[in-house]
């Protein structure tokens, strides 16, 4: 008989930062992001039915499994995202603004740039969180950028990924003018926003 856990949704969980955090500056601010962030991914692994516990880091800064469960974080000024499963995996949330154009040519190479036809700003976010999700799920971060490349553009919430030969599968999801990105591979997702106008994936 299956296990019904590793069947159920991974279920992301976004929180708006209060306004009191995002006021904050320096140090003090990014501790308070990173505790929300960790809130966020003890919450998903809350609707899962299990207890984290403790949240600690190897020495490279890659989160270590939790009783037995993986999970990933990523915050920003606005949104902070968390995410816990039985298998290793990735998030990652972004502001979708435009930046310097020199940054198009970082994230990907020309014949990447093909595989999609919509607005180029959206396109590059979808490029961006979509492989520092893969890259926080293998464990490497961004100096693994390099060797992780888009094999295919499926549909605007679905993109396929590669990491020096593992195929990944990256759900994302809009809302609030900030994009999130989650790689795992072997479960369906079901996202949570913040009520305020959202759309899902």
């Amino acid at each position: 008989m299956e296990n019904t856990v590793s069947q159920a949704a991974l279920k992301p969980v976004i929180m708006a930062v209060p306004d009191i955090i995002a006021s904050w500056t320096g140090r003090r601010r990014v501790l308070a992001l990173s505790r929300l962030a960790r809130a966020a991914a003890r919450q998903s692994a809350r609707q899962s039915g299990v207890i984290l516990g403790r949240m600690a880091k190897d020495n490279d800064g890659v989160p270590l499994p939790a009783n037995g469960w993986f999970w990933s974080v990523s915050h920003k000024p606005s949104f902070v995202a968390g995410v816990a499963g039985t298998t290793p995996l990735g998030i990652d949330i972004e502001s979708v603004r435009p930046r310097s154009r020199n940054l198009f040519h970082k994230i990907a190479d020309r014949k990447e740039w093909q595989l999609g036809g919509e607005d180029e700003w959206q396109l590059f976010y979808r490029f961006w969180t979509a492989k520092e999700a893969v890259l926080k799920a293998v464990g490497i971060g961004m100096r693994g950028l390099s060797d992780c490349r888009i094999v295919a553009v499926k549909n605007p919430h679905h993109l396929t990924l590669s990491y020096r030969g593992e195929i990944w599968q990256v759900r994302q999801s809009m809302a609030h003018g900030h994009l999130a990105a989650l790689a795992q591979n072997d479960r369906p997702v079901r996202w949570r926003w913040p009520v305020m106008g959202q759309t899902h994936a």
